[in-house]
């Protein structure tokens, strides 16, 4: 795949990304419906979704790639998590953790299999961590314990689940759209028996908006987003795949201002650039330089 069609999917993900961000935050703040039955509609109008993606598939590799439940059990740990713990913070609080959580999963993870960040890339790291702290800061609210674990959960478990999208082509094996699809299958019946238990207990809430919202969510910026993430994900280092989802909180604030008139501040600019500049301190960096093999030994 070529360098600028990674870039291009990239793009996409990370619009399709904070466009689920955008869609989460709308339908809890402004109607009716719980986070369980918006968690459970999005995995479902997702997973339909994604079976109408692989059916219009015509490729040899369409029939290859099928996921697997700890994929499965990653997201939906992440749509779970990240639902319900929305519930009992701010939205910059949320977006403070559940990135934070993310960074640190996959970065570390790169580094634990032998990635090393050069000089630049580390200013890059520093300057777009630093521009994200300033963006999200002045809305920053003390979350409770338990909706704190929550998103730091979610934000682990997409690490995990991004991480594991690496071993598709050219790293594995399988059609990243159909992998993606059964690991969207799988959660269905998580989400129902999660759906299930809130019944009993009868603290379900729904509504006509909070429905659309949640299949907008599920069908589009999730079942669409999360398939073009596949299949950007085996050309990129872990550290990179990491450091570029640090855009999507600039994104979400930008769409914020446009669609939900929130207030689009000098600072917010500010903190964008940086989070934007770093980023490409990271990815511009290019491939680490070759060394030349030692000399060989002779033979004793």
């Amino acid at each position: 795949m070529s360098r600028l069609r990674v870039a291009f999917y990239v793009c996409l993900a990370m619009l399709a990304f904070a466009g689920n961000s955008l869609l989460c935050r709308m339908a809890l703040k402004h109607t009716a419906i719980d986070a369980a039955s918006f968690t459970a509609i999005r995995l479902v109008s997702g997973a339909c979704m994604l079976w109408l993606l692989v059916r219009m598939q015509r490729s040899a590799d369409a029939a290859q790639g099928k996921g697997d439940w700890l994929s499965a059990s990653a997201l939906f740990a992440y749509a779970a998590g990240f639902s319900f713990a929305y519930i009992s913070m701010s939205a910059a609080t949320g977006a403070l953790l559940l990135f934070g959580a993310v960074q640190a999963t996959m970065i570390l993870y790169g580094v634990a299999q032998g990635e090393r960040l050069r000089a630049r890339q580390l200013l890059g790291l520093v300057v777009a961590l630093a521009g994200l702290v300033a963006l999200l800061l002045p809305g920053l609210a003390t979350p409770s314990l338990s909706g704190a674990l929550s998103m730091l959960g979610a934000g682990v478990a997409w690490g995990v689940y991004s991480l594991r999208g690496k071993r598709l082509p050219p790293q594995g094996q399988g059609n990243p759209t159909k992998v993606t699809a059964g690991n969207f299958m799988r959660t269905v019946p998580m989400a129902l028996a999660l759906v299930l238990g809130l019944w009993m207990y009868g603290e379900l809430s729904l509504d006509g908006s909070g429905l659309v919202l949640a299949v907008l969510s599920g069908a589009l910026a999730s079942g669409v987003g999360y398939a073009i993430w596949y299949q950007a994900l085996p050309a990129l280092k872990a550290t990179h795949a990491a450091s570029v989802q640090l855009s999507v909180p600039v994104i979400a604030a930008l769409g914020g201002a446009l669609f939900l008139g929130e207030a689009l501040s000098l600072p917010l600019l500010l903190s964008s650039c940086a989070i934007l500049g770093g980023i490409a301190l990271i990815i511009v960096d290019g491939q680490p330089r070759r060394q030349n093999p030692p000399p060989a030994r002779p033979a004793p």
